[in-house]
């Protein structure tokens, strides 16, 4: 039986994997981050961890944030979206709504203001829709500080968006004229 402490470290793993490091495994991802689901639970085990198909569907399928998605066939599987590496989850672009939130810590605000809000390690710029998970976002990494984003506005002066399959808006880089910053405690 695993534990809701084991199901979470595995759901750890598995994003590091999908995201970061499938090498860690000798995964191999395809060009839109897909892994072979056998070869992703054949890797995990060899490191130790004790993992089967049914307890990756559930893993999956519980995942509050939804990181991970299946193929239809259930042969493949990928992370939504956070990569570090080169792939293309295939996104379209959208029409965000009027105004996303960017949740950071309070000691990167400066540096924000000055140069905006850049991806960093990932591929894009995370955006969510509510200002309680860009709260969340911010408290991973300190005092969480909230940014308003005016994505309507960018959006029409003609910077792409993306909407991950968990819900998570994207974009390439944020930049420091449209920020209107917001404090919270």
């Amino acid at each position: 039986m695993t534990d809701a402490s084991d199901k979470t470290n595995l759901s750890k793993f598995i994003s590091l994997l999908l995201r970061h490091h499938p090498e860690k495994v000798n995964l191999t991802l395809d060009e839109h981050g897909w892994a072979d689901v056998d070869e992703l639970l054949a890797g995990i085990n060899r490191t130790g961890r004790s993992i089967d198909r049914a307890l990756l569907e559930e893993i999956v399928a519980s995942d509050e944030k939804q990181r991970y998605s299946f193929d239809e066939r259930k042969e493949l599987i990928r992370a939504n979206q956070g990569h570090s590496i080169p792939v293309d989850v295939e996104l379209e672009t959208a029409v965000p709504p009027e105004i996303l939130y960017h949740g950071t810590a309070q000691k990167y605000a400066d540096s924000i203001r000055r140069e905006g809000i850049r991806r960093m390690s990932h591929l894009y710029v995370h955006l969510s829709k509510d200002i309680e998970t860009a709260l969340k976002v911010g408290q991973r990494h300190g005092k969480p500080l909230v940014f308003e984003i005016p994505a309507g506005k960018m959006s029409r002066d003609g910077i792409p968006f993306y909407l991950s399959a968990n819900g998570v808006w994207l974009t390439e880089y944020v930049d420091a004229e449209y920020l209107e910053k917001m404090a919270v405690q």
